[in-house]
């Protein structure tokens, strides 16, 4: 079979992810591009005797800016071997995803564009003659609508007809000023016999006057040089008098934002609707500028009940799943180190994680709602104000939303902020709000100290706490570290969509996939070395003297009592007692034990990494016999309810976990932000954990 590569390319929010979804029932492959930590979509399938091989570009309203998405969509687009670019539009604002549409035509590729969203056009009465703009523009169109799946077919048959003419067949005609120049310089090079690549004189003629380099490069080294030069300066002088500028780009951009409104004119009719849509509907109560804000607290309040509550169902059901696992490990190796490693040290580290999967998967099922419907982008409208206030940009409501799901995707996402200011702000405040490695932390605690009827609010302020407090530490960087006013907020507002259960699914199942992956790998790496460390080195003549006391006694209790000290004389003279012990004074003032302090510093790695710690620490296996006693019985025992608050509030405040920290040093410019980072929140956190302590210390 014959591969075709195909490029899809198009504005932000005009459905390109529902539409990979709906062309292929294959599995998406998510990953980076080469150096960056910008996202791609890859996807391979079959049709009509061909292997389609899709790739993604960022969402850019341009190729011709300075943004990463930017960057690298044009950089890919020049610089790697494709045979058709799919350019994905909005039906309903088809003028303004003209103008990535015409930067796009002048890469003189094969182009398809696929006008999506075509049912939502039809609703607000908007019909698109998609004849007469193939015969305006030479560009094959197609109408799709990637909710409802219409027009998939012809989509794909029309990027197989594309494929299989010779050459694409632009028809894009400028302002006169420019076309008798282009003109011009095209006569010229038919003279010449000048040839580059398989482009036509237009084509070349176009380039050169845009200013390509790669063209110059290779122009400049040529015979022709000599004559052309003289006549392309006074081509683009000319140029520069009409349009009364010498920016070349900024006249291209006035060129195609002049095409876009004159084919939009041509090929556009829309009847005029004298009632609301659904849309203007539900905004009106949804941004309503009194009872937006308080709707979006409840959709988060509700959020954490259900991730309480319904996550709490199967987590009984994988706690006996890991018991089980244990026992029939500690049966079937017999005693030894092997049986003490994956039985006290892997299954309950990784247990102890996994435990955790259905709250983390309920509340990315949340956020994925969330963003899918288009209402967060409502939501980042509504506290644009509110943001103002602490210093922080509107925009800036999407990465801190995100940072509740993953601090790794909410540091991407704030490279929308085009002031370094707002967004090196926004990026110290992303670890305030709690991302889904910390929940298995703050339901461990919650379920201990709180009782069940109240584990939901107390979860949901917890969130919210977290997130003013990412607010004053904006506020303060604001007026200190990065002074200067914030730039005003301008923001696009997409249209209410149903999102389909295939985009759910691939959004939740892959961030599950991911939690699940690091429990496999680095966690169990972690739990291993935690054991070893808790393990080693053993004092044999300790216990050997214990051994010999416990085999006097007859007394079950007795028994009991001298094999837990045993345990905790053994753990507190091992590696990581060792070192736990030596750090413990920078955590004594909060009430934490050098468990607890351990746990802490693990927990720099993975977040996830201190409840497998906790499990580890306190010996706690998932046991299934009714003398055993579960981690939260243990920490019930073991830490008073000041203790708990303070850990609760250390582990929302400080810094987020390695990846994340590498992802941040990236955005923010340097790993010297990284140390910054690194001693805010330490400080934040122990300062806020210490107040927290003293004050529940009081209250009780």
């Amino acid at each position: 079979m014959t591969p075709i590569k195909i490029v899809l390319a198009g504005q932000p929010n005009v459905g390109k992810s529902m539409l990979i979804n709906s062309i292929s029932k294959s599995n998406l492959k998510v990953g980076n591009f080469s150096g960056v930590t910008v996202e791609k979509t890859e996807v391979c399938f079959e049709h009509d005797c061909h292997i389609f091989e899709l790739v993604d570009l960022p969402g850019t309203y341009s190729i011709d800016g300075f943004s990463k998405e930017e960057i690298v969509a044009k950089d890919y687009l020049a610089n790697n071997d494709y045979d058709v670019i799919v350019n994905v539009i909005d039906s309903t604002h088809l003028q303004r995803n003209l103008l990535l549409t015409m930067e796009l035509a002048r890469t003189n590729k094969k182009i398809v564009i696929a006008l999506n969203m075509d049912d939502e056009a039809q609703k607000e009465g908007i019909f698109i003659d998609v004849e007469q703009f193939c015969a305006i523009t030479g560009i094959k169109a197609v109408k799709v609508s990637a909710s409802k799946k219409t027009g998939i077919d012809n989509l794909l048959q029309a990027i197989h007809d594309v494929y299989e003419e010779p050459r694409c067949s632009h028809k894009i005609i400028y302002n006169d000023s420019i076309e008798q120049e282009i003109f011009h310089i095209s006569m010229f090079l038919e003279q010449k016999n000048f040839l580059y690549k398989d482009l036509t004189n237009r084509e070349i003629a176009i380039r050169l006057i845009a200013g390509e380099k790669e063209l110059f490069k290779v122009v400049h080294e040529h015979p022709i040089y000599l004559e052309l030069q003289p006549l392309l300066l006074s081509s683009l002088n000319n140029i520069y008098e009409y349009y009364e500028t010498k920016n070349i780009k900024d006249i291209f951009k006035k060129e195609d934002f002049a095409i876009a409104k004159g084919l939009t004119t041509e090929v556009v009719s829309q009847k005029i609707q004298k009632s609301q849509n659904l849309t203007q509907k539900i905004d009106s109560i949804l941004i309503n500028k009194f009872a937006g804000i308080p709707i979006f607290l409840f959709f988060m309040w509700a959020l954490f009940q259900i991730t309480f509550e319904l996550g709490s169902i199967p987590m009984d059901y994988i706690e006996v799943f890991f018991g089980s696992l244990s026992e029939a490990v500690s049966n079937s190796l017999g005693d030894g180190l092997l049986r003490d490693m994956i039985a006290d040290g892997i299954i309950p580290g990784v247990g102890a994680v996994v435990l955790f999967l259905p709250n983390i998967v309920i509340l990315y099922i949340g956020i994925a709602l969330l963003e899918t419907t288009g209402y967060m982008s409502r939501v980042a409208f509504l506290f644009d104000g509110f943001f103002h206030k602490f210093g922080l940009h509107g925009k800036s409501f999407i990465p801190l939303v995100t940072g509740f799901g993953c601090s790794v995707p909410a540091y991407m996402a704030a490279r929308t902020l085009k002031s370094e200011k707002d967004r090196l702000i926004t990026l110290f405040v992303i670890g305030f709000m709690s991302c889904g490695a910390r929940l298995p932390v703050y339901v461990l605690f919650v379920g201990t100290f709180f009782a069940s009827t109240n584990a939901g609010n107390v979860l949901f302020a917890i969130y919210i706490a977290g997130a003013f407090m990412g607010l004053l530490m904006a506020k303060l960087l604001r007026v200190t570290a990065f002074k200067g006013a914030d730039e005003p907020f301008v923001m696009e507002m997409p249209k209410y969509r149903l999102p389909t259960l295939r985009l759910l699914w691939f959004t939740v199942s892959n961030n599950a996939y991911l939690y699940l992956k690091k429990a496999g790998t680095f966690i169990l790496a972690a739990s291993v070395l935690i054991w070893v460390a808790s393990t080693y080195p053993k004092n044999y003549e300790m216990i050997q003297e214990y051994e010999s006391q416990i085999e006097l006694l007859e007394d079950e209790d007795e028994i009991a009592h001298l094999e837990l000290e045993l345990s905790q004389k053994s753990l507190e003279q091992s590696y990581l007692g060792i070192i736990g012990k030596s750090t413990e004074f920078l955590f004594a003032p909060l009430g934490f034990d050098w468990k607890l302090t351990i746990a802490l510093e693990a927990g720099l790695a993975a977040k996830e990494v201190i409840v497998a710690t906790l499990g580890i620490l306190y010996n706690v296996g998932i046991d299934l016999d009714e003398e055993s006693t579960s981690l939260q019985q243990a920490l019930a025992q073991s830490i008073p309810l000041p203790t708990a608050v303070a850990f609760i509030v250390f582990v929302m405040l400080y810094l987020p976990c390695l990846a994340a920290s590498v992802v941040f040093a990236k955005e923010a410019g340097g790993y010297k932000y990284l140390g910054y980072l690194f001693v805010f929140t330490t400080a934040t956190a122990w300062i806020m954990s210490f107040i927290a302590y003293n004050l529940v210390l009081i209250l009780l």
